[in-house]
């Protein structure tokens, strides 16, 4: 596992293959601030200051995250270990970044079930779900704002993703696919289409989720491996599509507790798609924390090690890019619908209301601050919710 396998050429020495381990061990614990501010820790200490990666191979993996689907600060850091040892080395550098996250939602996961109940824990919740839908509603404008810029074809599928998703919460894994083919075809057609004019739309997809199986385990397995290939653009275009199926179809949660499982990705460090472990302890205990952060992230780590090579070769060419464009435009659209959505769950009140207000106005004037937002809505639902029940 100690081949190094990549193309630039180093401007410092290389180090011990543990150390890099240790390195992506202390990030996941420490890595707060969202996959932006994680890959500019590792742009900060791995090119600039250690000087361990070559500035191109880093930007091919930025690059190659922007373009798969899944969390992009997982995949750049499975990008760094694979150039350095192949697939296990990808794997270890993956695994040793999640684990931390996994550790803390599994531990808030098992006090959260043993304790509900409980009017502190209710109280809790009640104040971080309506500040967790303003984290959700800013990281949609953001992303629309970065993919569609002034583009109206692209600000259309988000718009038509947005109204799919708020009026029917239905899953929108395969608009993703259409949006991306529609931009596909578009930006760079076959032959025989050449000068016509695309008419198609995304709208009247659907997704139909397999059987369930031999067990709820099965079920977990299957539908997490789903999810984790549909993670466009944000680890939270996964949202809309968790709602649906943990929710609407399987019933495995209530809206409540979702909502409170998207909260735990939110305010723990790694990326946000560790809500699959708060997730699966919920539905299945421990068995189910592992089989659904397993399911989650194979389908990222495939997306990473099986086309990283001819990414490298292929990334500028237009059908690629075309596909990009259309899937994350999507995306953005998908998490605003879904904003809609929850938020008629979370904000149920005249002080959730105004905690989500607050709460907005505090992401939008300060940049990686969620953790510290999340804990002061916490404290205000502690304080305000005995009074008004």
């Amino acid at each position: 596992m100690g081949e190094d396998i990549g193309g630039g050429n180093r401007a410092g020495s290389q180090p011990a293959f543990r150390t890099l381990l240790r390195y992506f061990l202390g990030l996941g614990t420490w890595g707060f601030g969202g996959p932006i501010a994680t890959v500019g820790y590792m742009q900060r200490d791995l090119v600039e200051k250690h000087q361990w990666l070559d500035r191109q191979d880093f930007l091919n993996g930025v690059a190659l995250g922007q373009t798969m689907p899944g969390p992009l600060a997982a995949q750049v850091v499975m990008w760094v270990g694979y150039l350095r040892a192949g697939p296990l080395g990808a794997l270890a550098t993956s695994g040793l970044f999640i684990l931390p996250s996994f550790v803390l939602v599994l531990a808030v996961a098992v006090v959260y079930v043993e304790f509900q109940g409980l009017t502190a824990v209710q109280s809790l919740f009640y104040g971080i779900a309506p500040a967790v839908m303003a984290i959700i509603a800013l990281a949609a404008v953001k992303l629309g704002r970065l993919t569609n810029r002034a583009d109206p074809r692209l600000w259309a599928i988000s718009s038509v993703t947005l109204a799919v998703t708020a009026a029917t919460g239905a899953e929108i894994a395969l608009l993703f696919v259409a949006a991306g083919l529609v931009m596909m075809l578009w930006e760079a057609p076959p032959r025989f289409m050449a000068g016509r004019t695309m008419l198609l739309s995304p709208v009247g997809f659907s997704f139909l989720m397999g059987s369930a199986g031999t067990g709820t385990l099965v079920a977990l397995s299957l539908f997490f491996l789903k999810a984790g290939a549909f993670i466009f653009g944000s680890g939270l275009a996964i949202v809309p599509f968790l709602r649906e199926g943990v929710v609407e179809q399987h019933h495995w949660l209530t809206e409540r507790q979702f909502l409170d499982a998207v909260a735990m990705g939110l305010i723990t460090p790694g990326p946000v798609v560790i809500t699959a472990a708060f997730i699966g302890y919920l539905v299945a205990g421990m068995a189910g924390a592992a089989v659904c952060t397993v399911a989650i992230f194979l389908p990222i780590y495939l997306g990473v090690v099986v086309p990283g090579r001819w990414f490298v070769r292929h990334q500028t060419d237009p059908r690629v890019r075309g596909f990009v464009k259309g899937a994350t435009a999507a995306a953005a659209g998908a998490i605003g619908g879904a904003t809609i959505v929850l938020t008629r769950g979370a904000v149920i009140d005249w002080p959730t209301a105004a905690i989500a207000v607050a709460a907005l106005a505090f992401v939008w004037r300060f940049k990686n601050r969620e953790p510290f937002l999340v804990l002061a809505a916490g404290l205000a639902g502690l304080a305000i919710y005995p009074l008004v029940r």
